[in-house]
């Protein structure tokens, strides 16, 4: 299975790795986004095998992200449960779906609506920060439909749940790691749910290579995530997960649209 593996080849997607995980663990979103676009669009990865190379790797990554954010105690663990549950059921629907249908028809308008949020939370983060935070409402619908984006469109569970969350008035800290915490048992679940699907077929070193790389580097950058999201102020984390949200749905917008 690992044969033509050349390590030479695996360090542009260590330095992606490293870079989106230490995004995405300090921000809660990103990785599936930034990993998926990459594999997708610059390699030529079928949809399906990227989906599922992306969550194959965020197994190993939010596992090790999870676990750094509860030791920094950045884990809301009544949020944890409303979230956990729904986001499977989400994520095992999309993952059947995506096997057989095309996902790039709902994907623009998926992205426009998050580039909206995006820069609905950079104006509340600039001119209006938040002084007081309290437990958001609309949670479990948010899970499903998260979960089912996520596996669909190779990301989007961060993107969806913590940028709603937020708006809701959430706490960012808190959100960001209950959100990364709860996407390590979706990652495993849909990965589990990609490999009954569709085999192990053309998982070859094209394949390989970035999968390995973005392991490689999304595990090293794993345990900081959570470091910066204890450290960093409500406006900015607000501030920064705006300019996240908005950069990749516009780009994913230009993408589908080209």
């Amino acid at each position: 299975m690992f044969q033509g593996i050349e390590l030479a080849e695996m360090l542009p997607y260590v330095a992606v790795g490293l870079l989106a995980q230490i995004v995405d663990g300090a921000l809660g979103m990103a990785f599936g986004v930034i990993s998926s676009t990459l594999l997708v669009s610059v390699i030529g990865v079928p949809p399906a095998t990227a989906s599922a190379g992306v969550h194959l790797v965020e197994c190993f990554t939010t596992g090790v992200s999870g676990i750094s954010h509860a030791i920094h105690r950045n884990i809301n663990w009544r949020l944890f449960m409303r979230l956990l549950v729904p986001g499977v059921i989400g994520g095992v629907t999309g993952a059947y779906l995506l096997t057989s249908l095309d996902a790039s028809v709902t994907r623009p308008f998926v992205m426009a609506y998050l580039a909206s949020i995006g820069l609905y939370l950079l104006w509340r983060g600039w001119r209006h920060p938040p002084k007081r935070h309290h437990e958001p409402r609309i949670v479990e619908p948010l899970g499903l439909i998260g979960g089912f984006l996520d596996s669909a469109g190779g990301g989007g569970w961060g993107p969806v749940v913590t940028s709603n969350l937020l708006i809701q008035g959430a706490t960012p800290r808190t959100t960001i790691g209950t959100v990364n915490s709860v996407e390590f048992f979706l990652t495993v679940t849909i990965s589990a749910t990609f490999l009954f699907s569709i085999g192990s077929n053309g998982f070859g070193p094209e394949f390989w290579h970035p999968v390995l790389g973005l392991l490689i580097g999304g595990v090293a950058a794993a345990p900081f995530g959570a470091m910066m999201a204890k450290r960093i102020p409500t406006r900015w984390l607000l501030i920064m997960v705006g300019t996240v949200l908005s950069a990749t749905s516009l780009f994913s917008i230009y993408k589908a649209l080209t």
